[in-house]
């Protein structure tokens, strides 16, 4: 298996509540309550331990409450690069319906310095070399700016580093400009950045066509229960998931990422890595947390999805 780093520069204490419907203004009974150590970063990390992989995990950590993180790194066998910053990681809220739907309240977070970005560009050039791969994901936080993202992941592909981005917005326009080995956008955050709808399958294409000649390498786009488009050179498919009953969405997007950048790396195939990683996704939305934790649920919704190709891709 391979060796993967995983950067989030700006993870958070997630806490779930489970509620029936959520009433706005009234008093709302929970049904349940989790918390969890979180951060895209962090949830790809726990999804690709899963599959076998070794994992270092950085970014940045409030020293007033690194307790739960500390936690999950030794549990899950995590080496940990992270960088402490003063304050206390943010927490977000997250209000879990039981049709699904989640309202989300993100904290703001502690503000990053130049001397703990400084900090972790030289803990990087350290720890990176080595790895087969780094998955960069999630927000930026306070006091970081897309330039300098920009310049981190400039810096990791000058390495050698086949680099994955999850991130929208600013961060996302200034990753672009790295010509990342794969990005993972839905159809919200790449139309943002683009300026364009990207909501049909022929306009994914026309979008994939401009990222793949700038230089990105796999371009994949996911789109709920609607499915996953992913655009590379000379390929062009879809992968449709089965139906769930549906616990979460949270971390949908984050599975489906460890899937794929895991299928990359085992050179699975296209239709096979595709298969998994919707699998992955559609499997995290049936539990609240992260992670494979049945092997053979698994299997039975692998065999549910369907992978075509998207003709589209061939056009104009």
């Amino acid at each position: 298996m391979a060796r993967i780093l995983t950067l989030t520069l700006n993870p958070a204490l997630d806490l779930t509540v489970e509620i029936g419907d959520l009433a706005l203004g009234e008093v709302n009974r929970s049904e349940g309550l989790h918390r969890h150590a979180a951060g895209k970063g962090l949830n790809v990390a726990q999804v690709l331990a899963d599959l076998g992989h070794e994992l270092t995990v950085a970014g940045f950590l409030g020293d007033a409450n690194p307790q739960p993180f500390e936690a999950l790194f030794a549990q899950r066998g995590f080496v940990d690069a992270f960088i402490r910053v003063p304050g206390e990681t943010r927490s977000n809220i997250k209000l879990a319906e039981r049709s699904g739907r989640v309202t989300d309240l993100n904290g703001p977070g502690p503000v990053v310095d130049d001397q703990a970005q400084a900090a972790l560009l030289a803990r990087l050039e350290v720890i990176a070399p080595g790895h087969d791969a780094v998955v960069v994901a999630g927000s930026l936080p306070r006091g970081v700016t897309p330039e300098w993202l920009q310049g981190v992941l400039e810096r990791l592909g000058q390495m050698g580093l086949k680099v994955a981005l999850d991130t929208s917005g600013a961060a996302l326009r200034a990753g672009l400009q790295t010509a990342p080995w794969l990005i993972k956008p839905n159809t919200h955050e790449l139309g943002d950045v683009l300026g364009a709808s990207v909501e049909t399958p022929a306009e994914q294409a026309a979008a994939a066509r401009r990222l793949l000649e700038d230089g990105v390498g796999n371009v994949v786009i996911s789109q709920g229960e609607k499915g996953v488009n992913w655009f590379a050179s000379g390929l062009a498919l879809q992968a449709l998931p089965p139906t769930v009953d549906i616990a979460s969405t949270v971390g949908a997007g984050d599975s489906l990422l460890a899937g794929m950048v895991h299928g990359l790396l085992q050179a699975s195939g296209p239709e096979q890595s595709l298969r998994t990683a919707t699998a992955i996704a559609a499997m995290a939305v049936t539990q609240i947390g992260f992670g494979i934790n049945d092997v053979a649920q698994l299997a039975r919704l692998e065999s549910g999805v369907c992978v075509r190709p998207l003709p589209e891709q061939q056009e104009g």
